[in-house]
Order: C-alpha cells, then structure tokens, then sequence
C-alpha cells in the first residue's frame, strides 16, 4: 500500500463534501501538474490512503483521510471550454490530464501546516520541502504511521 496526502481548496472540494457526495466519493480532478498526474497514474493504485488536505485558504492542513478507489481515466474538465481546467491543447483521443475517484474514510481532527512542521519526525516530509507546489504528493510508511497514530490517534489506520 501506499500513502499520499492530496490537496483541494475547501472552497472547491472540502472534505465535507466528499462526505456528503454519492457514495462519499469524488473525481480528484484539476490536476495540471506532470508530476502530480503521472503519481496518479503510474504509482497510485485503488486502495491507497491519502490524507485529504485543505490548500488555498487561511489555514492550511489535513482534514481527513480518503482512499483512492478507481485506476486511472481521463479528467473531462481539459476538454471544458468552460472550465477553469480547460486545456485545448488535451486531444480527445489521446488525454494529457488524468484522474482517480476518492472516497471518504474519515473527517480527522485539523492538524494545520504549522503544527506538522512542528515535528522533527517530518522533517522530511514533501509537503513540507521548501517550494513544494504539488497538489499529490507520496508520505512513507512513518510519516503516515507518525500522523495518524500521534496527531490524530487512530490506531486502525497505521501500517501493521
């Protein structure tokens, strides 16, 4: 299994949303970032766990906990004029942008970004690296076990 910690803008997709969508369970759309596509893509596989984390507003931090529950296929918003993901450069027939479905595990207490940089055992967290812009990132095994078992106390959730 792997781990991952996904950012949306509440104002977007909160986590209240995932909770209360049809079958707790969205499209992780909007992503425009390479590297972040291809995690989806190539590394990400369903039943992996993430950490849904509230970006884009005044505190910032992980909100809850979803698991990724489809494989990969194509994000209808590049094909979108409408759209604010809108790429005309995205051919139908061979699609630039991807995504997965999450569905929901579990709203967590908040745990913002300044208490996770608080932590000497993240230090090496991704999220936390300086100028990291990426929307997805991985979290290893002690990350996700550090978390999860000291910041919001469930026990279920850590690797066994």
């Amino acid at each position: 299994m792997n781990y991952w910690l996904m950012k949306s803008e509440p104002d977007e997709v909160s986590i209240d949303d995932l909770a209360a969508a049809p079958d707790r369970t969205v499209p992780w759309f909007g992503v425009r970032n390479y590297q972040a596509r291809n995690f989806m893509r190539d590394a990400m596989q369903v039943g992996d766990l993430a950490f849904f984390y509230h970006s884009g507003c005044a505190e910032p931090g992980i909100a809850g906990i979803c698991e990724v529950c489809s494989g990969p296929y194509p994000d209808a918003t590049q094909f979108a004029p409408q759209s604010p993901y809108f790429d005309p450069k995205s051919p139908p027939d061979n699609p630039r942008w991807l995504l997965r479905d999450v569905r929901f595990v579990s709203k967590t207490r908040f745990v913002p970004l300044a208490e996770l940089r608080q932590h000497p055992e993240l230090a090496g967290m991704r999220l936390l690296a300086r100028g990291n812009r990426l929307s997805i990132t991985p979290v290893t095994g002690d990350e996700w076990d550090f978390i999860v078992g000291q910041l919001l106390a469930i026990t279920q959730l850590k690797r066994s």
